[in-house]
């Protein structure tokens, strides 16, 4: 898959990337990306909620009235989850919702997202970026001029830029990622994927 190069204005440098179809045109396969939507949605999770049991409650733990003979049913004390202010059953506990997965199936769920892009003609290389100093004025015209200024993008650099990374941080709708923390479920929720052509020539890299 060949795809030009775009200048910060928006415009062809006459330069190309060639994108392996080992990664941008597979068929992607819906289950694994379900998979691994679900074990990063789940890792976001702190799995905190608690609530109290009859055990923990404050309240008597005085009998009410005696077992038979009265009539009524039979209770136990204040505690008992039936009252206001007693315990509750059955409620939920703190505990993890991670899943494991193995590397090869977040590998294929990363790749079947890319393919969906490239179907979708949703993904933008972009010539690097230096900017001196961060200037999200700078960048928002960067991203007006590439026509998607209004469009959730996923903006992928080689490694970290602490320039780039203030500059785009305020601007709503935009993320941007290493390609090595690049995951299946920031790549789908984003409507165009922009990569720096160092970025996108590190595919054929480690292709190679």
């Amino acid at each position: 898959m060949q795809l030009d190069i775009l200048n910060t204005k928006g415009e062809k440098t006459g330069r190309t990337v060639e994108l392996p179809e080992e990664i941008f045109g597979i068929e992607p396969n819906d289950h694994v990306i379900y998979l691994a939507v679900k074990q990063y949605q789940g890792a976001q999770r702190q799995g905190t909620h608690k609530v109290k049991t009859r055990m923990e409650v404050h309240g008597s733990s005085k009998k009410l009235h005696k077992q038979k003979g009265t009539g009524g049913a039979r209770k136990g004390n204040l505690r008992n989850p039936l009252y206001k202010g007693g315990g509750t059953i059955f409620g939920p506990k703190p505990h993890g919702y991670d899943i494991k997965l193995n590397r090869k199936v977040k590998d294929l769920a990363k790749m079947s997202a890319l393919s969906y892009k490239a179907k979708e003609n949703a993904i933008v290389v972009l010539e690097d970026v230096n900017l001196d100093a961060p200037k999200t004025k700078t960048f928002s015209g960067i991203l007006s001029n590439l026509k998607i200024n209004n469009k959730k993008s996923l903006f992928v650099i080689p490694e970290y830029n602490d320039n780039l990374y203030l500059s785009l941080r305020n601007i709503q709708g935009v993320n941007g990622t290493v390609i090595s923390d690049m995951n299946t479920y920031d790549i789908l929720n984003a409507n165009v994927l922009v990569m720096t052509e160092s970025a996108a020539k590190l595919f054929n890299v480690e292709e190679a």
